[in-house]
């Protein structure tokens, strides 16, 4: 960006300098349009290197915002799936724990008799 504004204050300057020189002069406007293409051919190739260079960053940006996107999506899988996998481990335990209950009860419960 800092290119291409001294890009543009350069021109005004020729251009200042191509309206104070005078007419009479014939060798001048040759040169003088000589330096004016020369100028505008400078100022096309700085604006062209500006927009390569401010799209290369752009592109760069993008990328580094979907990386840390996808980090940021495999993040909450782990945490969700961490989730899952403690969730079916309390499930689990309890089950293992009613049936522990279950078998001390049955244990403790007297046999019944059984009369003929």
């Amino acid at each position: 960006m800092n290119k291409l504004i001294a890009t543009l204050i350069a021109g005004l300057f020729a251009t200042a300098a191509l309206a104070q020189t005078p007419a009479t002069a014939p060798a001048a406007p040759a040169a003088v349009k000589a330096e004016a293409k020369e100028a505008k051919t400078d100022a096309k190739a700085t604006a062209k290197e500006t927009k390569t260079a401010v799209k290369a960053e752009a592109k760069t940006a993008k990328v580094e915002a979907d990386a840390k996107k996808d980090v940021a999506v495999a993040k909450a899988d782990e945490k969700a799936e961490k989730a899952d996998a403690h969730a079916k481990a309390h499930k689990t335990k309890a089950k293992a724990h009613a049936k522990a209950e279950k078998a001390e009860a049955a244990a403790a419960a007297p046999a019944p008799v059984v009369t003929k």
